[in-house]
C-alpha cells in the first residue's frame, strides 16, 4: 500500500469530521458567498478537529488572502486551497537525520501512548530499508517493559541488549552502543522511561544517557523522538510541552492516527511548538508506522483516494501480524 493510501486510510475519521463539515457548509447551494460567517464557521470546524485556536486562525487568515486573490467560492476550491496551506504549514524538518554509522534514536514518552510498539515498528521500518538495527531496553523502571520490547525485537527480527529490571538505564545504553559498534549497526534505538510525573528523576536519567552517548559516539547523529497518542488531541500538545522542558526533543511520533477524528493535532504540534512530526502510526500492522509526509497528510484530510493497481496487489500480500498491548 502506497504512502498516500496509508495516510488516506489513517485519516478517515478526521477527514469525515473536517471535510464533511466543510461540505455541509456548502450543501444545498451551488455557490456560497464566502463571507465573515463562513470564515467563522470554518474556524470552528478546524478547532473541533483539534487544530488548535491559534493555528485555526492562521489557516483562516491565509485562506482569506487566497480567496480574494483567486476568487474562490466553491467547496472543492476551498478544500484545495486549505490543502495547500496545510501542506506548506507542515513542511520542513520531517526527515529523520541519520547519516553517521551508527546513528542513535532515543525514544521517550509516557506509558500507554504506544512507545514500545513504535520502537518495534521503527526497527522493522529501518531494517526493511536495508539498515542493521539494534535495540536497547533502557526503560528498566516499568514492570514488563523489557519483555515487551523483546517481543517486538523478535517480531522485527533485530537484536536487543537488555539488563535486569531496575538496572541503570545509562549502563544499558552504554552496552547497546558497544554492541552496535561491534556488530556494525547502522541504527541504535533505545527505549527510555516515561516518568513524567517525576520530572527531576527523568531529567537526571536522560542527562546521564546523553553523557554516555556524547562520550561513546561523540559525532553520531542523534534523534530524540517523543511518542504521543493522537487520540488524546490537545492533551498530546500539553504533554509535548512538558517533555520539551526536560528533554531535547527533535521530533514527534504520533500514534493511533487511524483511531481518532483529532488528526488536526498534527498541525498544532508543528505550528505552535515548532516540532516536526517524523513518523505517524496509521494502523495496527508492523508496516503501518509511516515516515511523515506533509503532502500526503494534507491530501488525506480531504481526498478519498481510490487504490491503484499496485496498491490492490500489495493489499493481497500478507504482512506481519498486528500489534500487542500498546505501551
Amino acid at each position: 500500500m502506497g504512502i498516500f493510501k496509508k495516510f488516506n486510510f489513517g485519516l478517515k475519521k478526521t477527514r469525515d469530521n473536517m471535510s464533511g463539515a466543510i461540505d455541509n457548509m456548502f450543501r444545498g447551494k451551488k455557490e456560497k458567498e464566502i463571507d465573515d460567517t463562513f470564515y467563522d464557521d470554518l474556524e470552528e470546524v478546524l478547532v473541533m478537529g483539534d487544530v488548535g485556536v491559534n493555528t485555526a486562525i492562521e489557516i483562516v487568515e491565509k485562506l482569506r488572502e487566497k480567496a480574494q486573490k483567486k476568487n474562490i467560492k466553491t467547496a472543492d476550491k476551498v478544500k484545495a486551497a486549505i490543502k495547500e496551506i496545510v501542506a506548506d504549514m507542515l513542511s520542513g524538518g520531517e526527515e529523520v537525520s541519520l547519516i553517521t554509522l551508527p546513528s542513535v534514536i532515543l525514544v521517550i514518552g509516557v506509558n500507554g501512548v504506544g512507545k514500545t510498539t513504535t520502537i518495534g515498528k521503527m526497527a522493522a521500518y529501518f531494517k526493511n530499508d536495508g539498515k542493521k538495527v539494534i535495540l536497547g531496553a533502557a526503560d528498566t523502571f516499568r514492570a514488563a517493559a523489557i519483555e515487551q520490547l523483546q517481543e517486538w525485537a523478535d517480531r522485527a527480527g533485530v537484536d536487543m541488549i537488555k539488563h535486569r529490571e531496575g538496572a541503570d538505564p545509562a549502563a544499558v545504553v552504554y552496552d547497546t552502543i558497544a554492541a552496535g559498534k561491534a556488530r556494525d549497526a547502522d541504527v541504535i534505538i533505545c527505549d527510555t522511561a516515561g516518568r513524567l510525573h517525576n520530572k527531576k528523576n527523568l531529567m537526571e536519567e536522560l542527562a546521564k544517557i546523553y553523557r554516555v552517548i556524547d562520550k561513546e559516539l561523540p559525532y553520531a547523529d542523534r534523534e530524540i523522538l517523543l511518542v504521543l497518542d493522537a487520540t488524546t488531541g490537545q492533551n498530546a500538545v500539553n504533554q509535548a510541552r512538558e517533555f520539551m522542558n526536560i528533554a531535547e526533543v527533535t521530533g514527534i511520533v504520533l500514534t493511533k492516527l487511524d483511531g481518532t477524528a483529532k488528526g488536526g493535532v498534527v498541525l498544532n504540534i508543528k505550528n505552535e511548538l515548532k516540532l516536526p512530526v517524523k513518523f505517524v502510526g496509521v494502523g495496527e500492522q508492523l508496516d503501518d508506522l509511516q515516515p511523515f509526509s506533509a503532502k500526503a497528510f494534507a491530501e488525506g484530510l480531504f481526498d478519498v483516494e481510490m487504490p491503484t493497481h499496485d496498491d490492490e496487489e500489495s493489499e493481497g500480500e500478507s504482512s506481519a501480524d498486528g500489534e500487542g498491548k500498546e505501551e
